[in-house]
């Protein structure tokens, strides 16, 4: 699940013309706007290609700021 999320996540920013990100450069505390790169436009697209691929609204009950939130209301914790 990590490595498709990682995977939207570089899709997203490959169509901004920055670089992937490695598995490694992404940890549970990595900030979406800050560490990644994401701006407001950023996060809308994330949220409909993860609603997409889990069928889950990640961003239902709030802002999600870290790579570690996204992965755990995916996981649903």
């Amino acid at each position: 699940m990590k490595k498709a999320v990682l995977s939207i996540i570089n899709d997203i920013r490959k169509n901004k013309g920055e670089r992937a990100l490695e598995a490694g450069e992404v940890s549970g505390s990595s900030r979406l706007r800050g560490d990644i790169g994401f701006d407001s436009f950023d996060l809308a697209e994330l949220a409909v290609n993860v609603e997409e691929e889990f069928g889950i609204d990640v961003f239902e009950s709030g802002v999600i700021e870290t790579y570690g939130e996204l992965c755990g209301k995916i996981e649903g914790k």
